[in-house]
């Protein structure tokens, strides 16, 4: 099956032949639905914390900071824009010269003035037509400024990282990137006792060049008007968590004779989270910033999930240490078996009948993992995935975040769970990846392989069948310690299409 070249590739790539075969295993076998016991729910796998309870986590944060603890901030950054302006394109193709009334396109249009990039744009327009954009409006010449905003003579949005796009114009005539605003929301919220500031960014690898572009400009501006010191790093997906594409009958897609790879999706990033030093890692979308007047709740609530994480981490080092030295009784046991069960909302079915040193074990194995906070948002009709109560492979029940295309949609149970669903997930949590001993955990060796998905894609006019791996927040942290925060909508603001930069949220002046 496997030709000499075709080795040389997977060599060259990090990937072995037995990965190869299982992967193409999978495409035949495909990917199980996970069984669930619920949606989660406050009080039901999600925590809504007291006012109270809220400022005495910030507090544990601000300890943490003040004591040396290190933090870093990744931001999975190498998502192009295409789909932002997906309207735009279908206008721009299609026949009608004027946008069809209360489309996107025509609201665009309409509001074009309030959009970040319009100063850019309107030069944009003056250097390709020699006329202004009201000028063009009044002419009807719609397409030609939608061209410009997404065109490669343009603006070129239609094909750049949105990391890099303009999202929020300043009353001072400055316009900021999401990369720029990632930079001043952790200068806020994650700064340690040094007055140093770490964040990382995954990028694409032929837009790399434009991002360190960017931060070399942007980095000196922030320092010298926030009084920290960043360090910024970035990274790429690894071509070893690439994986095969098949045809739709399963055998290897070839292209001019070679083997054609794909990238594994976002839960490729778990390799390169893997490689982060810090002890603690917040870790959030690149287009959920928000302007500086807006960004108050982001900041409380950021401080929130960190410090809530802190506590439970005193707790779990505290009973680890119990557990190790043998110090307990069967007393002691039920203690951090109730906290397991109460505070991580795991349950396990069977630790009645378990004796002393198998609840131990038990115990110490739930405990002595990766532990992430997530923060969880009422659900208001957004897509996406969100908080489950669901089963593991050991028969334990825990927190999970799934999304749709995990659960049976023919099974009618589970459909009722669904439709009671409260919250989703906004890609907005904090992780401890070191144990108490302060090494790091082995990230992948968490990892449920059984929960990815395979897409039909296309290449070239050829249909094929792609792999991505099990998802970064879903299950490629499936065997992390798990818990749910509610916070507040006000800190979910993802901009989705290029109209979103018109709510109120996003506007900076």
């Amino acid at each position: 099956m496997l030709n000499q070249q075709d080795q040389q590739t997977l060599a060259s790539r990090g990937i072995s032949e037995t990965q190869l075969l299982e992967q193409i295993k999978r495409f035949e076998t495909g990917f199980p639905y996970l069984r669930i016991a619920d949606s989660a729910r406050v009080g039901a796998g999600i925590v809504a914390l007291e006012p109270y309870q809220e400022d005495e986590a910030i507090a544990r944060w601000d300890k943490y900071l003040a004591d040396g603890g290190s933090v870093s901030k990744f931001v999975p950054a190498s998502g192009a824009a295409s789909r932002m302006f997906k309207a735009l394109f279908a206008f721009v193709d299609g026949n009608e010269t004027a946008p069809a009334p209360g489309s996107d396109v025509d609201k665009l249009i309409k509001e074009i003035d309030h959009v970040p990039f319009y100063e850019e744009l309107d030069e944009v327009m003056h250097r390709l037509h020699g006329m202004s954009i009201n000028e063009l409006i009044s002419e009807g010449r719609y397409k030609d400024i939608i061209a410009g905003i997404i065109g490669a003579d343009g603006l070129n949005y239609g094909n750049l990282p949105k990391g890099l796009l303009s999202f929020h114009a300043y009353n001072d005539g400055t316009v900021r990137t999401p990369v720029e605003e990632q930079l001043v929301e952790g200068a806020q919220s994650a700064t340690d006792a040094n007055g140093h500031v770490n964040l990382h960014f995954t990028v694409s690898g032929n837009h790399r060049h434009l991002f360190e572009a960017k931060l070399s400009k942007s980095i000196p501006e922030v320092e010298k008007k926030l009084g920290v010191k960043f360090d910024v790093s970035m990274s790429e997906q690894k071509p070893s968590t690439d994986t095969v594409a098949v045809n739709p009958d399963n055998t290897l897609f070839r292209e001019d004779g070679n083997l054609v790879f794909r990238p594994g999706g976002h839960g490729s990033l778990i390799q390169n989270l893997n490689d982060m030093e810090s002890t603690v890692v917040f870790i959030k979308n690149i287009d959920n910033v928000v302007p500086d007047s807006k960004r108050e709740s982001t900041l409380r609530y950021k401080k929130v999930l960190a410090g809530y994480l802190i506590e439970l981490h005193d707790v779990i080092a505290a009973y680890l240490d119990i557990l190790a030295t043998g110090n307990y009784d069967r007393a002691k046991l039920n203690e951090i078996l109730a906290f397991v069960t109460y505070r991580l909302s795991i349950s396990n079915s069977k630790t009645d009948g378990m004796s002393d040193s198998d609840l131990a074990v038990y115990l110490q194995t739930k405990l002595n993992r990766p532990l992430r906070v997530c923060g969880m948002v009422r659900n208001e009709g957004e897509p996406g995935g969100g908080p489950y109560l669901a089963y593991n492979p050991d028969g334990t029940v825990s927190p999970q975040v799934l999304e749709s295309t995990q659960i049976d949609p023919d099974n009618s149970e589970y459909a009722a769970m669904v439709s009671k669903a409260t919250h989703f997930n906004p890609v907005d949590l904090v992780c401890y990846i070191k144990d108490v001993d302060g090494k790091k955990f082995d990230l992948p060796k968490y990892v449920d392989p059984a929960t990815g998905f395979i897409s039909s894609k296309s290449l070239h006019g050829k249909t094929l069948r792609a792999l991505e791996l099990p998802g970064l927040w879903n299950g490629a942290m499936s065997d992390w310690t798990t818990v749910f925060v509610e916070v507040p909508i006000s800190t979910f603001n993802p901009v989705k299409t290029v109209n979103d930069l018109l709510r109120p949220v996003h506007q900076g002046r």
